[in-house]
């Protein structure tokens, strides 16, 4: 499978660290060029000289058409065309229902799911061009499945993604470009880490396989989707949780 990934380009956005950097590292193994955006170019560029292997990093906000069209040119200048789109970047700040102000669900919203929208739209015309032309959107559980306290306007704009990923698979079809999305549980990264010792060890014990997941797991599963092998495969989602989401309580895990 990784075979078929040599040499193709790849954009990460949200890619200087967390699950995109994770994501850029699998498919710079894998022999594909990677481009890595992200809303500081400094940023940006650490995390892709981190990586090696050709990576290139680059200023794209993802709340910006303009931003995103700059980003994209700049790829294509430097690595000639753009084949996969890893539609990744997010922000997940906490705020309760009856606390959110209005300018905290706008920003969510902005970069989550505006941002897939503005991502995805900016990188048609390249992807018309390619013969494995692929999008995958970083979705989540939380949403589209799960919920969790302070997560209302996070878990809307993570269904929405899917939402959107539904029928921009039909439209885009015409192409061959095929969009997928893949949903993470609990994975090990920085906003993971800041949550505490605690919410770690007790999402952990919630787990079927009894640990949090990596950012090569959902590294792993876009670059599935990203592959020639899954050609036929569009509209379609990946939960990477672990089991997560099956137990219907803890006692279930403990009569395992």
């Amino acid at each position: 499978m990784t075979q078929s990934l040599t040499g193709r380009v790849v954009v990460v956005t949200g890619g200087s660290k967390g699950i995109g950097r994770g994501i850029a590292q699998v498919f710079a193994e894998a022999g594909a060029k990677v481009a890595i955006l992200a809303r500081h170019a400094d940023q940006a560029a650490a995390a892709a000289a981190a990586i090696g292997q050709g990576v290139i990093g680059l200023a794209g906000d993802v709340t910006s058409a303009a931003s995103l069209r700059a980003g994209y040119a700049e790829v294509v200048r430097r690595l000639g065309t753009i084949d996969v789109l890893c539609a990744n970047a997010g922000i997940f700040p906490q705020a309760r229902l009856e606390e959110m102000t209005e300018a905290q669900w706008d920003e969510v919203s902005a970069t989550n799911l505006k941002g897939t929208f503005l991502s995805v739209q900016a990188a048609i015309p390249y992807l018309k061009r390619s013969d494995q032309g692929r999008i995958i959107i970083t979705s989540s559980i939380t949403g589209p499945v799960t919920g969790y306290p302070g997560w209302t306007h996070y878990g809307a704009t993570k269904a929405g993604q899917l939402g959107f990923m539904r029928t921009a698979c039909i439209e885009l079809a015409k192409y061959g470009i095929t969009v997928n999305a893949v949903m993470p549980g609990n994975i090990i990264t920085e906003g993971l880490a800041g949550m505490g010792a605690e919410y770690q060890a007790s999402m952990a014990a919630s787990i079927p396989l009894k640990r949090l997941g990596t950012v090569a797991d959902i590294g792993h599963a876009a670059l599935y989707f990203a592959s020639k092998e899954a050609g036929y495969v569009t509209g379609q989602t990946i939960v990477v949780d672990g089991g997560q989401i099956l137990p219907e309580s803890l006692e279930a895990l403990a009569q395992a």
